[in-house]
C-alpha cells in the first residue's frame, strides 16, 4: 500500500467516531497494540527531543525500506507514534521524505491535541524524516 492509501484508511477509521473521547480511546487502543520496543533501544540515542513524554524511535534500513519501531511512556502519545509508524514504516526514504501527512489534519489531531502534544507530534515526524534523509543520503553515496 502507498502512504496515501494508508492515510486514507486511518481517516476512514477515525471518521467512524464523532466524539473526541472515542477518538482518544482509538488512539489509546492503537498504542496498546504497538509492539513494545526492546529495552536496549530505550536509550538517549533513540529518545526524541521536543516531546514532553518520553518517546523512543528506532529506524532500520532493510531492502531499500525504512522500518521503524517505537514506544512511549504516555498512552495517547503511544497511539500517535503507532499511527505515524503505520503510515510511514516500510516505505523508501524518498517516499517518507515526499509524504504529505494530511491525515493529521483530516482526523483533527492538530485541533484536538494540547500544544505540548502537538509539538511532540511534530518532533516525532521530524525525527522520522531525519532517519529517512540519512538513509537516502547513504543510498545516494
Amino acid at each position: 500500500m502507498t502512504i496515501n492509501e494508508i492515510q486514507d484508511e486511518v481517516i476512514a477509521e477515525f471518521s467512524d467516531f464523532t466524539d473526541w473521547m472515542d477518538k482518544y480511546q482509538l488512539l489509546i487502543d492503537l498504542g496498546n497494540e504497538l509492539t513494545p520496543l526492546d529495552e536496549r533501544y530505550k536509550n538517549e540515542d533513540n529518545l526524541i527531543n521536543g516531546c514532553q513524554s518520553r518517546v523512543w524511535i528506532k529506524a532500520d534500513y532493510l531492502d531499500g525500506k525504512v522500518l521503524f519501531t517505537a514506544e512511549s511512556d504516555a498512552l495517547i502519545v503511544k497511539g500517535l507514534i503507532a499511527l505515524l509508524l503505520r503510515v510511514l514504516s516500510g516505505h523508501t526514504p524518498q517516499e517518507i521524505l515526499d509524504a504529505d501527512l494530511y491525515f493529521i489534519d483530516e482526523i483533527g489531531l492538530r485541533d484536538h491535541l494540547s500544544p505540548t502534544r502537538s509539538n511532540g507530534l511534530l518532533a516525532m515526524v521530524k525525527q522520522i524524516r531525519v532517519y529517512a534523509l540519512a538513509y537516502k543520503t547513504q543510498e545516494d553515496a
